[in-house]
């Protein structure tokens, strides 16, 4: 054959022949070695070498004199033993046209952030962590292109994001990039679109300023170490705008944060800050070893002697949740005291707890315990949880001093996220069951949870009902002389709007479901879970 030669199908045009010993030709090239890398993957890895903390070991050093653990010791606390997947570990801060790049690749790794995907107990997860031995913690430019890439990752796989937010916010240092102001930064968009859509959990540990706070704060969970100080301002910013001199640990400090409700959980040290997390992300996720979760269940008898038979002696709200559910995680407990609200199991199975607090103002529903109430609601409702309502209540607080917090509004916020709900729930009335606040503890109205029922001790009544007496019968009262006769007949109005309230009368007229042995609150509780699915994500969590 010749080139310009006509081919026809089928034509033989060559021959592999064997090597003159037989073999394959390229069996006769030796297997590569794989110790002797070329020279482009040492310096891959020597690189990658230079990220890791034993490349640091003074400013690591630095750290753990105080006590403090790194970002990717915390990391590696978190996440599944070798599931980490980094992103970004070779970029450094932007800051070549003031410092040597060996000393910015020596001394800004990662851009301080370590991020990438992972596990949690099985389950695929977004983790990143600032690292405060790299320049504060604080967001470089690099490291916000970083953020944006995994927030995109995490939208695009549905996955939870865990945020170690330690760091005192923007970095003006970073002057390789072509910026005025960076305003138009894209992490906390992208961030905060995550809300609603997947678990999002903020941990902060030591200082936590400005835009490391602003993430922070959109999260759903916020868990907080002993020594943390939260604030939308670090010290710097504080005294460039004229307010004042004052130390970091003075800024936001957890008594303050824990106190107003924008610390949910409250925990010594670092290492318990990942245990939360992990507990936290638990209720959240389907994977087997959720599933698998079993607990010893408690005696459900001795749910009859948890409320007093006399109407008037106080108990312990989370002695009964305790007993009708297991595994209990309390979230904002430091602030508004009046209201519960806590993640749980009933058989394994994840659900909302909220209850109202009779040891506060007698279970009187006011502003801050609304408002908890109802963003917790819109967190269960986000992730498909069913919520449980454990009503004992005199109602809404009232009055002239009630008013100045805007009652009128933040009480509405109940019946607004009741009502738009789109997961089961369900209401157990342990003793007050009274006017608008007993509503809004079961969504908005009796019939709206899939189920409405008391135990043996509740009563009901369109109000308190020693008011609705004396304003009831006011003219009676009145008319009667004998201020000892007007008590007599004042105490047996009460006596019978309290006969016409109980529990068993309410069920007589079928304005609740039934009046039950608290030993038989699983069977109704279990209903929760067998309601068919009609969840919607919500369009974000609310930050308050």
């Amino acid at each position: 054959m010749t080139v310009g030669d006509t081919v026809v199908s089928g034509q033989r045009l060559a021959v592999v022949a064997p090597a003159g010993d037989g073999a394959p030709r390229s069996a006769q090239t030796a297997p590569p070695d794989p110790e002797a890398a070329p020279d482009q993957l040492d310096a891959v890895l020597a690189r990658h070498e230079l990220t890791l903390d034993h490349a640091r070991p003074e400013a690591i050093a630095k750290r753990h004199e105080q006590g403090r653990r790194t970002a990717r010791e915390n990391l590696a606390d978190l996440i599944d033993a070798d599931s980490f997947v980094e992103y970004g570990p070779l970029i450094f801060a932007a800051q070549e046209r003031r410092r040597d790049r060996e000393e910015l690749i020596a001394r800004t790794p990662a851009d301080g952030l370590v991020a990438g995907t992972a596990t949690i107990a099985g389950a695929p997860v977004v983790v990143m962590s600032y690292d405060y031995t790299v320049l504060a913690g604080t967001q470089g430019m690099r490291n916000h292109l970083k953020k944006d890439r995994l927030f995109e990752i995490a939208e695009r796989r549905r996955l939870p994001v865990v945020l170690f937010a330690e760091g005192g916010g923007g970095r003006p240092g970073d002057v390789d990039w072509p910026h005025v102001a960076g305003l138009d930064c894209r992490a906390f968009h992208l961030f905060a679109k995550l809300s609603g859509l997947v678990p999002l959990v903020g941990i902060a540990a030591g200082y936590c300023f400005a835009g490391n706070a602003a993430l922070l704060g959109c999260c759903d969970v916020v868990i907080a170490t002993e020594d943390s100080s939260i604030g939308m301002g670090g010290p710097a910013m504080i005294e460039g705008g004229g307010l004042g001199v004052h130390d970091p640990q003075d800024v936001g400090p957890i008594d303050v944060q824990y106190g107003n409700g924008v610390v949910d959980l409250r925990v010594d040290d670092e290492p318990a800050a990942v245990a939360a997390a992990k507990k936290y992300l638990s209720y959240f996720s389907r994977t087997p070893s959720v599933d698998d979760w079993h607990v010893d269940h408690a005696d459900p008898t001795e749910l009859r002697g948890v409320i007093p038979a006399n109407r008037k002696r106080i108990y312990d709200m989370r002695r009964v949740i305790g007993a009708l559910l297991d595994d209990v995680l309390e979230l904002r407990a430091g602030w508004a005291p009046g209201m519960i609200t806590a993640l749980a199991r009933h058989d394994t199975q994840p659900l909302g707890v909220i209850a109202n607090n009779p040891a506060h103002l007698g279970g009187a529903i006011d502003a801050p315990a609304a408002d908890k109430a109802a963003r917790f609601m819109q967190l269960c409702d986000a992730f498909g949880l069913p919520i449980l309502f454990l009503c004992d209540t005199p109602g809404f607080m009232v009055g002239p001093e009630a008013e100045k917090t805007a009652t009128v509004r933040h009480f509405s916020r109940l019946f607004l996220t009741g009502a738009n709900l789109t997961v089961p729930t369900g209401t157990i009335v342990l003793r007050k069951g009274y006017g608008l606040g007993a509503q809004a503890m079961a969504a908005g109205s009796f019939k709206a949870p899939l189920f409405t029922i008391a135990w043996p001790t509740a009563e009901f009544g369109g109000m308190g009902l020693e008011g609705a007496v004396r304003l009831g019968m006011r003219r009676e009262l009145d008319a009667i002389e004998d201020p000892a006769e007007r008590e007599r007949a004042y105490d047996a109005a009460v006596a019978d709007a309290y006969e016409r309230g109980k529990g068993i009368n309410m069920a007589a007229y079928f304005e609740i479901d039934d009046v039950i042995d608290p030993a038989d609150s699983a069977r109704w509780i279990a209903t929760l879970f067998d309601a068919p699915g009609k969840h919607a994500a919500r369009p974000y969590v609310d930050a308050w």
